[in-house]
């Protein structure tokens, strides 16, 4: 007869989140993820497959966490600028937590690819989704008269996703977000 789970699965998810994030993938073993867990190594497999499995679903949590705030926060702004600045200082914020572990996603891209096309999807599904709701905002903007109508809002939307990422590495050398504001002030003025 089959066992029943004794551990709550989504928070074990986010803890494991938390383990990848700070030490990566290779460097987390399968021990380390069940003492951190408090789990057995059974229970993680019956869970989640392996220990790619429970990384999968780690990426996966991050998305509809951290990331998916991320793009609640361009709805919040009283302009597109204000909205976008935030946006950017916000995320750049959470990667110099806990001494500069950066961004989880951009992490895997740098440790995982090319050889991981799972990881390959679940960050360029992230990066569109960054993509489209940035166009979003800067074409309502350019509506508007906020910011300049002469660039497609497509392409900026494309350098600001490739620009947070550029951040989100730097931020792991340089880990104060003081830093990398007058930066994100550069990158604004690509508005007009």
């Amino acid at each position: 007869m089959a066992r029943t789970r004794e551990f709550d699965t989504e928070a074990a998810v986010s803890r494991a989140m938390d383990l990848f994030w700070t030490r990566g993938y290779e460097a987390t073993s399968v021990r380390d993820l069940t003492g951190h867990l408090g789990i057995g190594q059974g229970s993680l497999y019956a869970a989640f497959g392996d220990k790619d499995g429970l990384y999968r679903a780690a990426l996966e949590h991050y998305r509809t966490t951290l990331a998916a705030a991320a793009l609640r926060s361009l709805d919040e702004g009283a302009d597109a600028r204000s909205a976008i600045r935030t946006m950017l200082v916000e995320r750049v914020r959470i990667a110099v937590e806990h001494d500069g572990r950066g961004c989880l996603l951009v992490n895997s891209v740098c440790e995982r690819l090319p050889g991981d096309p799972a990881t390959r999807r679940t960050v360029r599904d992230v990066q569109d989704a960054s993509q489209r709701a940035l166009a979003d905002v800067l074409r309502v903007a350019a509506e508007r008269g906020e910011i300049s109508a002469t660039t497609d809002p497509q392409t900026l939307a494309a350098f600001l996703v490739i620009f947070l990422n550029g951040l989100l590495v730097s931020s792991k050398i340089t880990p104060d977000v003081r830093a990398m504001e007058p930066l994100v002030e550069v990158a604004l003025a690509a508005l007009g």
